[in-house]
């Protein structure tokens, strides 16, 4: 399917949960947040549903994200579901990697096919400022569960304040030089003042090449992250919340008053 600018849209992005057991610095705010109530979050099944009438009018690839995903009772299930779909290519999913030891094989059986982790700093010390109490050892425990699982490829996602050249991103470059693994650099963006940038080795944030929608875990179809629009799939069902979205998907992102990375998907 294409937008009004002729842009192709063939991808969906899934936010399935606002809640997240790290709470990094450039996502989350010290205080903490006021997380979505359970029944505002999406079922399985209403995520099921606005998948298959997506994937029927041409999304082929299909990205889980959060908050932290595998926070998510159930996840395991909800990938199944999605993997079942057919006219799906492409299954992945990003997550901290602070849960992946345990889930990595499980999602792999289910049917994901690759995963992104996010990894802003080696140094365990570092990481712990960042993220406000995460182990870095998890995450790369994670990372070689997913190895071992089969999950390719692994790509990891680097925040940077202005360049690959900080010390923390070149020490995260070398570990995945170390170990064959691929590397984004994601610079901090801020949704208010609509500050964004395109994704070092990545399509993000490249507007001109924008293939996406958006689907909040409480049910928005978000033509843009960097915009306010947005089309409740309880309120309109889910066919019409994505024709809106693609509809009225803008040139180009501007800024988003209203929502955060957490709980947008990012």
């Amino acid at each position: 399917m294409f937008d009004s600018y002729n842009r192709h849209i063939n991808y969906l992005r899934i936010s399935v949960t606002d809640r997240c057991n790290l709470r990094c610095e450039y996502c989350m705010p010290a205080e903490g947040i006021t997380m979505i109530s359970h029944a505002d979050i999406l079922s399985f099944e209403e995520i099921l549903e606005v998948v298959r009438h997506a994937v029927s009018i041409g999304v082929d690839k299909v990205r889980i994200t959060g908050g932290e995903p595998l926070v998510r009772k159930g996840i395991v299930s909800l990938v199944r579901m999605i993997a079942e779909v057919p006219g799906i290519l492409d299954l992945s999913m990003t997550t901290n990697g602070i849960l992946l030891e345990e889930f990595a094989l499980p999602l792999k059986e289910a049917g994901l096919q690759r995963v992104n982790i996010s990894l802003d700093s080696v140094d365990p010390e570092q990481f712990r400022k960042i993220t406000r109490g995460g182990d870095v050892l998890k995450v790369m425990k994670g990372i070689e569960a997913a190895r071992n699982a089969g999950l390719d490829p692994i790509k990891i996602n680097c925040v940077i304040r202005q360049s690959p050249d900080e010390l923390q991103a070149r020490q995260v470059a070398e570990y995945c030089r170390k170990n064959n693994l691929q590397i984004r650099y994601i610079r901090e963006m801020d949704l208010e003042n609509g500050e964004f940038y395109v994704v070092h080795g990545g399509s993000g944030g490249d507007c001109a090449r924008c293939n996406r929608l958006r689907l909040t875990a409480n049910g928005m179809v978000k033509p843009c992250l960097f915009n306010d629009l947005e089309y409740n799939v309880r309120q309109l069902g889910a066919r019409k919340a994505i024709e809106l979205a693609l509809e009225n998907k803008p040139a180009c992102g501007t800024i988003n008053s209203t929502g955060e990375f957490y709980n947008i998907g990012g």
